[in-house]
């Protein structure tokens, strides 16, 4: 029963360790294809100042590696924000059955069952990337990545590249995307 228990917790732990959740919109009568250069308008402020330096690293190569250029007054502006929320879970597990067997007499007789809850408390972390045109000084295109947010520098650091991979993947959009 208690290795039962135990590969219930390691099953719940390893979903929450999942992949982030991306979610991706634009102006579908924006031109993308006349986009060349960027600038940073807002810059994310991360719990921490590393994260924050790799976040912006990441998005300038990926947009670098997609033939956009970083310049002081770019063709798109872009804002890029960052937000935590802790979050908490129950996880109560139940040992024995609860149920007695047939009494002495005939009856139905309750057993005693044994039930653990234990909290779990974990933090969301949400990055927002928008993108501006510089010269109409609307908005052209959003992403959001929100994911679990892990307890080592080495697994934040592979999150925020599998979050950007994701987000990024598919940008420029397509001007034919069905919106």
């Amino acid at each position: 029963m208690k290795a039962l228990c135990i590969a219930v917790v390691a099953a719940s732990l390893v979903a929450c360790a999942s992949t982030p959740t991306v979610n991706t919109d634009f102006d579908p009568a924006a031109n993308f294809g006349a986009y060349r250069t960027y600038s940073w308008a807002v810059k994310p402020t991360a719990g921490s100042p590393l994260v924050q330096q790799r976040i912006v690293d990441g998005i300038n190569a990926r947009l670098q590696a997609k033939g956009l250029r970083e310049v002081p007054q770019g063709d798109i502006a872009l804002a890029a924000h960052t937000v935590t929320d802790r979050k908490q879970t129950l996880d109560t597990f139940y040992s024995g059955t609860g149920m007695g067997g047939w009494g002495w007499r005939g009856g139905w007789g309750g057993g005693m069952g044994n039930a653990t809850t234990t909290v779990r408390t974990y933090e969301v972390g949400t990055l927002v990337l928008d993108m501006f045109d510089t010269r109409t000084k609307q908005a052209v295109w959003r992403g959001t990545a929100s994911s679990t947010v892990p307890s080592s520098p080495d697994k934040i650091n592979a999150a925020v590249e599998t979050a950007l991979d994701k987000m990024l993947a598919g940008f420029p959009p397509a001007a034919t995307a069905g919106r």
